[in-house]
């Protein structure tokens, strides 16, 4: 799955740290999301959808293969 996690982000100014703290992970988490190490559960995408006022399709995109097997 790709993510645009890192520029939205960045967009409005935030750390890791601070995003974490704001939807309530780990500044880990974060990471690991950015770095597509990790998955966001659907909960967790929808804090970030709400935080930054944007759809959840904003931030995630399925890849090819991973739409070809739905």
């Amino acid at each position: 799955m790709k993510n645009r996690l890192k520029i939205e982000r960045a967009i409005l100014d935030l750390t890791q740290e601070e995003l974490a703290n704001k939807i309530g992970v780990s500044r880990q988490t974060i990471s690991s999301i950015e770095k597509n190490r990790y998955i966001p559960s659907t909960v967790l995408s929808l804090r970030l959808s709400s935080l930054f006022k944007k759809p959840v399709n904003d931030f995630f995109e399925l890849d090819e293969n991973e739409t070809a097997n739905a």
